[in-house]
C-alpha cells in the first residue's frame, strides 16, 4: 500500500478534471491558492485555466479522487 507522501499520478483525464474544476471555482471568485504577483496575472491574461495549471503544478490543490477498486469475489 502506497504510503500518504508519495505523490499520486494522475491520468489525463484526472488532470483534466481537477483543473477545470478549480478553474471554474476561481471564476466564480475563489481566493488563488498560490501567490501571483500582478506581473504573472498580466502574462497569463488572467486565465482561470492557466492559474489552475500552476496551482496543480505546485500541488496545492485540495481536490481528492477517488478511484474505484475492483472488487475480489470468493470462489
Amino acid at each position: 500500500m502506497a504510503s500518504e507522501k508519495e505523490e499520486m499520478v494522475f491520468t489525463k483525464y484526472e488532470k483534466a478534471r481537477i483543473i477545470g474544476s478549480r478553474a471554474l471555482q476561481i471564476a466564480m471568485g475563489a481566493p488563488f491558492l498560490i501567490k501571483l504577483s500582478e506581473k504573472d496575472l498580466e502574462d497569463i491574461h488572467y486565465n482561470p485555466v492557466e492559474i489552475a495549471k500552476l496551482e496543480f503544478k505546485d500541488d496545492v490543490i485540495p481536490i481528492a479522487i477517488k478511484r474505484p477498486m475492483p472488487k475480489r469475489r470468493e470462489e
